[in-house]
């Protein structure tokens, strides 16, 4: 009688986990622009039969609560390995470690096998994103100890998850892997966003970005475009035995620069010597606290919160809608206070400080994304009274090293939590109670109505029903166009508050009026920008919220119709831009109505309004008018000599200059070919004649300034004139006729 296929699966892994059980495959990791070898992979195989492949493998030790085993048995293959084939420096090791058993990986045994290798192998370990979900303290703790053993560190699969984004800057990777999806994908925004957050850490600390998945030129050369300096894939080499040895060998980058300035005891001890402390009640570092979890959510899912509460009981309701808004809209999210639990609400992780802890007695709120970081560290300082009078001493710094040292302590105390699957949306779920009620709820409220579910389920609108009477406020009906809109299957939407659709670049303006409409028992309509499926692709959605009501007239569940509008609001912003283009290209017509090409100065009919508007005043204030004119002598015959771009570019010369020397009200412009035209208003009556002398004077210098002209200086000789009002005469037309005469010309036509 054959075994079942446990027991058959059973003994496979019992022959795995015997001694060379698991066998190591190697894939090398090159330098793009040389081809050098720089590293290899060791990559686990398991031995012919069921659990051969890794997945398979894994899958069958983590069921069986051996994965410990197998992960500890990979690793000492994959140096054995390296070991008999000769892989030493300047080559490095890749080997993964399985997030689960971060916090109890033997390593002695693997730096004893590291030490007998021909030559100092360097070693890299890979962590995965993964790990950074599951266990933060164990992996940051793990990281530290690798960089004790003068081993590296590489993020792996940068990309699948914005968790490993957030978390960088406290690993600070020697190597960052990016997810194969980068180079194999088409460019769109969330590629973008990673390589943004990629480039500016390598850019800050040296570390080196690697591609993964390569297999052809234009994988090649889309890594090359998206800044990675190694490579692997098909294109270098695939898996083997034996790793290939036809290439020359390189060496990875220098590790970066790790902090040396040891763990810190609580994030307030962080703060450097000689920093300026200020001193502030609670109520005001409640407001300071609000205003970074604001930013933290408009940094979106790249971001880390942690935040410490002293005591349980300061994590308030209210506290509780916040931190939940910020659970789904932000990567990781963390609290601590005596008494909090391991997960205060769904998502959030937490941790249970010891009094004796001084965390306890700090108030700390440090935001940490790859373009931004700010950290809150406050400590109490034990006054009595009311609660929000208590008084603290704090410094709000932006420095970064400050604030990666402030979130490592605060992380390094976070408890383990449950494994998030790769690739999947980072959401907190509802309390197993509230989703226990949906099902029934539903029942009760459609009954067997089969023509009203059927109705429901045909309605191109999506439509869903929240019971405002649960814990947060969970969806408990959606029909099939909401799970169409959701891009979710309604599994993944039931039992969950509909604020996980919202995206970073949802308006929080909009959320907190529809959070008020609903608080008041009220109808609600907005226009949101969601985000669909697992992609989190953005669309926007006319949301239409109404009550419903129980016979008490209490309010019970609000129902929800949405539609999609995206085609709309992008018409209406391709519009508006289209309206927008044409205001100004209308602006610039007129502009060019008033305005001389060559000089951009007003033109002649410009300035003779403006002069007659500066009569008008004049007359009304009793102040007097100057009116200048400024004729370059030689301008035709600079033309003919040397051509009109030389003509040209004397006239625009000379334009700054009189530029330069004039007030600011008063006006310029170029009046006839080779002359220009200059209004002084607002002058005393008393003083006018001397101060008209005086900028004529200034002017006539200014321009009879050598000029270059191809190359030789050339010192222009001029006429110039003047005219006042009242004193020469009253209108524009006697103005000009007085200034053109002492200028000694014509009057200008």
């Amino acid at each position: 009688m054959r075994p079942g296929p446990d027991a058959a699966l059973t003994a496979a892994l019992d022959e795995a986990l015997r001694p060379g059980g698991v066998r190591s495959v190697f894939q090398p990791i090159v330098e793009l622009d040389t081809g050098r070898v720089v590293a290899h992979e060791a990559l686990a195989r398991g031995p012919e039969g069921p659990l051969q492949r890794p997945d398979q493998l894994f899958a069958a030790a983590r069921a069986a609560g051996r994965l410990a085993e197998l992960d500890g048995a990979c690793r000492v293959a994959a140096f054995e390995g390296a070991s008999r084939h000769g892989i030493a420096a300047p080559l490095a090791l890749f080997v993964n470690v399985e997030p689960e058993v971060l916090d109890t990986a033997p390593l002695d045994e693997l730096l004893a096998i590291a030490d007998a290798a021909p030559g100092r192998l360097r070693v890299v370990l890979e962590i995965t994103e993964r790990a950074i979900a599951a266990r933060p303290a164990e992996l940051l703790r793990t990281v530290a100890r690798v960089r004790e053993l003068g081993w590296g560190i590489a993020l792996d699969d940068v990309g699948a998850d914005p968790m490993s984004l957030a978390f960088m800057p406290l690993l600070r990777p020697d190597v960052v892997k990016l997810d194969l999806r980068l180079v194999q994908e088409r460019p769109g925004p969330a590629i973008a966003q990673i390589m943004n957050a990629v480039n500016a850490y390598a850019q800050a600390t040296g570390a080196a970005v690697l591609a993964e998945g390569i297999e052809d030129d234009r994988h090649l050369a889309m890594a090359h475009a998206l800044g990675a300096t190694l490579g692997q894939g098909w294109l270098f080499g695939r898996p083997s035995d034996t790793p290939a040895t036809d290439r020359p060998a390189g060496a990875l980058p220098a590790p970066t620069d790790e902090d040396t300035t040891g763990p810190a005891d609580s994030p307030f001890s962080c703060l450097p010597e000689g920093t300026t402390l200020r001193r502030a009640p609670k109520s005001l570092l409640i407001e300071l606290s609000k205003q970074l979890e604001r930013e933290a959510m408009r940094l979106g899912e790249t971001c880390v919160v942690a935040a410490t509460f002293q005591e349980a009981r300061h994590f308030t309701p209210s506290t509780t809608q916040r931190y939940r808004d910020l659970v789904e809209r932000t990567g990781f999210v963390c609290a601590l206070g005596e008494g909090l639990a391991v997960e205060p609400l769904p998502g959030l992780r937490g941790a249970d400080l010891a009094p004796s802890d001084p965390v306890r007695g700090e108030w700390d709120v440090v935001v940490l994304a790859p373009h931004f970081s700010v950290a809150l560290l406050a400590r109490d300082l034990g006054t009595t009274g009311p609660d929000l009078e208590r008084q603290f001493e704090y410094a709000l710094t932006y420095d970064r090293d400050v604030s990666v040292r402030a979130a490592r302590s605060l992380l390094d105390r976070v408890a383990p939590g449950a494994t998030r699957t790769p690739s999947t949306v980072p959401v907190a779920r509802p309390a197993s109670s509230a989703v226990a009620t949906v099902d029934p709820y539903v029942a009760q409220l459609l009954g067997d109505n089969a023509i009203v579910r059927r109705a429901l389920d045909a309605t191109p609108s999506g439509v869903c029903l929240v019971d405002v009477r649960l814990p947060d406020q969970p969806m408990v009906y959606v029909n099939a166009a909401f799970e169409r809109l959701a891009g979710l299957p309604r599994e993944e939407l039931l039992g969950r508050n509909c604020r996980f659709l919202q995206g970073p670049d949802t308006d929080l303006a909009a959320v907190a009026r529809i959070r008020d409409a609903i608080a008041a028992g009220e109808e609600s309509r907005e226009v949101l920008l969601n985000v669909r499926g697992p992609g989190r692709t953005p669309w926007f959605n006319e949301l239409h919220l109404a009550p419903v009501f129980d016979d008490s007239g209490a309010v019970v569940q609000y129902i929800g119709v949405q539609v999609d509008v995206t085609e709309r609001i992008e018409a209406e912003r391709a519009l508006q831009r289209e309206r927008d283009r044409g205001l100004s290209y209308l602006a610039q017509i007129e502009e060019l109505a008033v305005t001389d090409p060559l000089t951009g100065l007003p033109t002649r009919a410009h300035l003779q309004r403006q002069v007659e508007t500066a009569l008008w005043n004049a007359r009304a204030t009793g102040d007097a008018v100057g009116l200048l004119v400024l004729a370059v002598q030689g301008h035709a015959e600079i033309e003919r000599q040397h051509g009109p771009a030389a003509a040209e570019a004397l006239m625009r010369t000379t334009t700054e200059r009189l530029r330069k020397r004039l007030r600011r009200g008063d006006l310029v412009a170029r009046w006839t070919r080779d002359s220009f035209a200059v209004v002084l208003r607002d002058l005393a009556t008393a003083s006018a004649r001397e101060e008209v002398d005086r900028v004529l004077e200034e002017l006539g210098t200014a321009v009879r300034g050598p000029v270059v002209v191809q190359g030789t200086p050339t010192v222009l000789s001029i006429s110039v004139g003047a005219a006042r009002f009242p004193a020469d005469a009253d209108d524009v037309a006697g103005l000009l006729a007085v200034a053109d005469r002492a200028a000694g010309r014509a009057p200008a036509r």
